[in-house]
């Protein structure tokens, strides 16, 4: 398997897997919704704000993971690892486990203190990821789902607290998406 960071000429590749993933697991509905969602982000890859990473095996993408940036006024670096997708052919196999931590040793080489995600507390913690109460990190917007707020630090320090709410790229700047 090979990873590479993903550019706006992966979006087709990157948003056919999204779909097919998250509709193969959630309905139609949620695979268009992130579907959507992969498209704006992969169409705004730049590699600062949105960091795409792309996992593939015989040339063909098998895994793709996304990380932007939170932005609090002090100059703290913090990333939201979402959305992730492994084809349905290639769950069970460790793929995407793997694909976040080469992710994650890409932010550490630039010097990111923290990594949050949205999700499924049992995955993100086969990954180093803890629960993170809002008062140690505020989410973006209103969470549908606290529980699913999690963290980690990428440094030999916790996590800090931050007091005050972050803002997130314009791509995941919707509601419903929390």
């Amino acid at each position: 398997m090979n990873y590479k960071i993903l550019d706006g000429h992966n979006k087709q590749e990157v948003v056919a897997l999204f779909t097919s993933t998250f509709s193969s697991s959630e309905g139609e509905v949620e695979g268009k919704v992130i579907g959507d969602l992969t498209s704006e982000l992969s169409s705004n890859t730049d590699d600062k704000e949105i960091i795409g990473v792309g996992a593939y095996k015989d040339e063909s993408i098998i895994g793709a993971i996304f990380f932007t940036r939170l932005s609090f006024s002090d100059s703290i670096s913090v990333y939201m690892l979402a959305p992730v997708a492994v084809s349905t052919k290639h769950q069970g196999m460790g793929v995407g486990q793997a694909l976040i931590n080469y992710g994650i040793k890409e932010l550490k080489s630039r010097s990111v203190s923290v990594v949050i995600t949205y999700g499924d507390p049992a995955f993100y913690s086969k990954v180093g990821f803890q629960s993170l109460s809002e008062q140690i990190i505020k989410a973006p917007l209103k969470l549908s789902m606290p529980e699913g707020w999690l963290g980690q630090s990428l440094t030999d320090k916790p996590i800090p607290t931050i007091n005050e709410r972050p803002t997130c790229v314009e791509e995941f700047n919707d509601p419903a998406l929390w």
